[in-house]
Order: structure tokens, then sequence, then C-alpha cells
């Protein structure tokens, strides 16, 4: 990621791990990983009192989402639903997955402040419950799941970028990821991995390892697929002036691979002191990432044209993983114009409408322009240095700021 206020732009590209480069980068960032799970490991699943918690009020609720399986037998989820009525828990959603002689029963619940997960998984486990799951649940999770997958279907629909955070959405906590190959006929479920045919070619690959999928949780993620792949592909087309501080005003707007062209000119313009910074590897190998980086399956990308028409800013939200990272390019000539700023500000808009928790960008640690880029979005920061490799995150939910 680059910030307009440096000498010139840096960032990074996300995948391809076989990029020897990559190694500095991914151990910053495995390093503000392992700090960020100390940090927060307890507010997951049933440990103790969750990190960042304030005194509890006697009359406070916290939301949580749960999963029990149950066999499949009348009266079993009277004793659940029983149970936790018993202890002042109030049901605000059920859905029910069938396993053949077993159910998963998976509630959004609203419970007593003072009620610790290991109490509730208890609590459940002698109304029958088994393999119980539960973390916390946040006000978005009080929409109805049909509305929700409505919701989902529709933003889709819009945006051939938008499946893989769908499916993020319609799954809960996951990891997924674009495998470029031989695109399968049918998915497959296997515990707590699907793959799916990815309409774009390859196939999608959704791991979650703290919980298995459902049947019903596949067939879900399939009809989401399917939707996608009958559409084709589609990229809204909406466009936004930026006033540049001499007063001409440039042009910003979503790009895809058919920028290919215009993005790989923007390349040839740009010095190899930009390219270097940006792309964090050899300066030849910098045109063979962009379709890539163009492409709605790894993100979404904006694009700056000048008043001629000439593309000369790209701006990247790429999906990694379940995280997400922020990553600038702007032309040598069209430096510190507030460009870069104007391009991040838009991209964690972006990343909040999507419901991501931070932002990360990756930039050489002497590159002190970048952080003040940063620092500019008003949000809280963390910072991670590896072997010259700066880590910037911000935090964009009070959640993250919680864990922090």
């Amino acid at each position: 990621m680059a910030d307009d206020s440096a000498d010139g732009k840096t960032g990074t590209t996300t995948g391809a791990a076989t990029r020897p480069w990559l190694r500095a980068r991914t151990a910053a960032r495995d390093g503000w990983r392992a700090w960020h799970a100390r940090r927060t490991r307890d507010g997951r699943t049933g440990g103790g009192r969750v990190a960042g918690d304030r005194p509890r009020h006697k009359d406070a609720t916290t939301l949580w989402r749960v999963r029990t399986t149950v066999r499949e037998e009348p009266g079993s989820l009277a004793r659940v639903c029983g149970a936790l009525a018993a202890a002042g828990v109030d049901i605000l959603t059920l859905q029910t997955h069938p396993l053949g002689d077993r159910t998963v029963d998976e509630f959004l619940l609203r419970a007593p402040a003072a009620l610790e997960p290991h109490e509730l998984t208890r609590l459940l486990s002698h109304a029958g419950g088994s393999d119980t799951w539960s973390e916390r649940a946040d006000a978005h999770d009080l929409v109805d799941t049909p509305t929700r997958i409505l919701g989902l279907a529709t933003r889709a629909a819009v945006d051939t970028a938008e499946l893989p955070m769908a499916l993020r959405t319609l799954l809960g906590r996951c990891t997924i990821r674009s495998v470029p190959g031989s695109t399968p006929r049918e998915g497959t479920l296997e515990g707590t991995s699907l793959r799916l045919p990815d309409p774009a070619g390859g196939e999608i690959v959704v791991e979650r390892h703290h919980v298995p999928f459902t049947p019903t949780e596949f067939a879900r993620a399939q009809a989401l697929v399917e939707l996608d792949a009958r559409l084709g592909r589609r990229t809204p087309r909406e466009q936004h002036a930026y006033t540049l501080p001499e007063g001409r005003a440039v042009t910003i707007r979503r790009a895809d691979e058919g920028d290919l062209e215009a993005a790989l000119a923007m390349h040839a313009r740009c010095s190899r002191q930009t390219l270097g910074r940006r792309y964090h590897g050899p300066v030849k190998d910098a045109d063979r990432y962009l379709r890539h980086l163009l492409s709605p399956r790894f993100g979404r990308t904006l694009a700056v044209e000048s008043p001629a028409g000439e593309l000369v800013a790209l701006g990247h939200l790429l999906w990694d993983g379940d995280e997400t990272e922020a990553a600038l390019l702007v032309e040598d000539a069209w430096q510190r114009r507030g460009i870069g700023s104007a391009l991040l500000r838009r991209l964690v808009a972006m990343a909040r409408e999507a419901r991501c928790e931070s932002v990360y960008a990756v930039t050489q640690s002497s590159n002190t322009g970048m952080a003040a880029t940063m620092r500019g979005l008003g949000l809280p920061l963390d910072y991670q240095v590896e072997e010259g490799t700066l880590v910037v995150t911000a935090a964009l939910t009070p959640a993250a700021v919680a864990r922090r």
C-alpha cells in the first residue's frame, strides 16, 4: 500500500505464496496475528471474561451465536429451550440443520451478561447438547435469516466482487480462497471445508476450522455460487469526481480485468522506484500481478482517470483469507495531490460496508508517509515491523478496538 504524501507509492499484492519477497511481509503479519490472538483468544469460545469487558450491570445482556448438536428425537429441542429459559436466556432466532439421527441447532441468544461461555456450554450439555460452540454476536445478527440471505443475493447480483464476501457473511467466520486450475463439475462438503466450482474458473475453497459445515449450509453456498454463474461478470459503473488542489477534477470509478491494458500503460509511465515500492519485488514482475489484482474474485479495485481519460492510479481492497488488505499505486506525475488518501478513504468505506473488522496495509518500514496517511483516517492503528517491512492495521469496528 502507499500514500501520496510519501516520496513514492508502495504496496503489496495478495496471493501467490511462491513469491520470495512475501517472506518478510508474511513474517510481520504473522507476528501481528500471534499478538492479536493472545489478546483475544478468550473472547471467541468458552473461555473466561472477554478481553476489554467492562464491569457488568445486573440487567446487562450479551448476544451470543451458539450451536449445539442433539439427538433427532421428540422433545430434544424442548429440553434445550427449557434449559435456556431457566437460565434467563432469550432465544431470538433458531435454525435447525438435520444430520440424520442428529440435528445441529443454531441459536442467536440474548443472555445475562453474567453468564459465562463455559456456563452456557454446561447447561446445554445437561439438556442433551453436545459439540457446543459459541461466539459473541452483534446487532447485524439480529436480521432474520431469510432477509439476510435475500440481501446477500441482491448484493451479489449487482457486483461480481461480492461473491467471496457474501459467502463469508452467509457462513460466518471462515477463510475463502479462489484456487485457479480446472473447474470441478460439482462442489464437495468435507467436514470443515467446502469446495465449490468458481464461475470465473477454478474453484472456491471455504474453510472454517472451529465448527464443521452442515449440508444445509453447503446447499445455501451452492445456490449463491449458481446465481453468480447465471448472471455472468458485472461491475458497478458509478463514477465520482474528485477535485485536486489545483482545481482540476479526476474521476474515481470501479475497475476490473477490462482495465488491464490501461493499467499496463500506467505501469509503463511509472518510475522503477514507484513500482518497486508498490510491489516489494523485482520491477520486471510488476505487470504480471495486474490481472490477479483486477480480478473481482480477489477483491475490489478502484481506478482514477485523468481529465484526458488516462488511468493514473489504482486502489485495491483484497480479500486475504479472513483478513482484508488495502494497496495503492499512484503514477509519479500524479503523486502528492491527495489521490492516494482519497482512494484509501473509499477503500476503507467499502471494507466497512463488507463488515470487515480491520484493514491492513504493508509497506517498507522507512516509508513514514505511508503511516501518516493511515493516521489520517482517524482510526485506531496497530504497527508491526519485521525485517524492514511495516504492517499497519486499522481497526474498523468497536469489537476490533476492544481486542487491542
